[in-house]
């Protein structure tokens, strides 16, 4: 009696099954959260770039009821004969090869100055980081369109009060670029700060203590110690700049 009084209960191999049988397995759910990501992808990367690529090849004019007509390289070749074309990619590669080094070092020597003990450093953290926080439309009017405007702008009137006289910094080819690449300098600098501040910080503090210890001055310990440790936060935001700088676009249209 004692015996048919107790509850019937499945064994635990059996259970496990019949609740698995019921979900999806792990390597399903693994699946399932991925789907989202993926379809993402497809949508906003892939088809995009393979669609772009697509119509590289045609000659496509929106008004014409033909549509798309398949026109080989034509494109290309008109591209190739256009100096306009070869001139934008010779300033694309100076503000590649001129910009990112020269941000590169300033944004290393403030994010070495940062993450010293100062007075103030919070503060001082914020300001530099401030000009990430604007879009580049924004940041191209300020200081473009706004500061170094020829006519109104606050520094050509400073420039001609301490006796210059030429003090348009977009009245030819080469001001302009040197002009283009210190406002985009202004805005692209707290990125790289803000990779090689938190590189910086995520240092191990023993292997600097270390070298203290064995009689590393300040500049050995910077050069065998910091710079190889962070060099791989300096490649990263390198590349990452150097991105940006071949796509940038709006700057350059609000400026000039």
């Amino acid at each position: 009696m004692r015996d048919s009084a107790l509850p019937a209960t499945q064994p635990p191999a059996v259970a496990r099954k019949a609740r698995r049988g019921r979900g999806l397995t792990e390597a399903g759910q693994r699946r399932a959260f991925l789907l989202p990501a993926v379809l993402l992808a497809l949508a906003f990367v892939i088809f995009p770039t393979v669609f772009g690529i697509y119509v590289s090849f045609t000659d496509w004019q929106l008004n014409d009821p033909a549509g798309r007509v398949f026109n080989g390289l034509q494109n290309f070749q008109r591209i190739a004969a256009d100096d306009r074309f070869w001139n934008a990619l010779k300033n694309n590669f100076m503000f590649v090869l001129i910009g990112v080094p020269f941000q590169y070092v300033l944004a290393f020597g403030l994010a070495l100055l940062l993450n010293q003990e100062i007075r103030g450093r919070k503060f001082f953290r914020v300001v530099f980081l401030l000009p990430f926080m604007m879009s580049p439309v924004a940041a191209g009017w300020m200081i473009g369109r706004s500061i170094m405007d020829a006519q109104r702008g606050p520094l050509p009137s400073f420039l001609r009060d301490l006796g210059f006289t030429d003090v348009s910094f977009f009245s030819d080819g080469i001001r302009a670029l040197f002009s283009l690449l210190l406002i985009d300098s202004w805005y692209s600098i707290p990125f790289m700060l803000v990779l090689l501040l938190a590189g910086l910080q995520a240092l191990p503090p023993e292997v600097m203590e270390a070298a203290k210890i064995d009689g590393a001055g300040t500049w050995q310990s910077f050069r065998d110690m910091t710079f190889p440790l962070l060099l791989p936060v300096s490649l990263t935001a390198i590349v990452l700049r150097a991105v940006f700088e071949f796509k940038i676009i709006d700057i350059i249209l609000v400026v000039t």
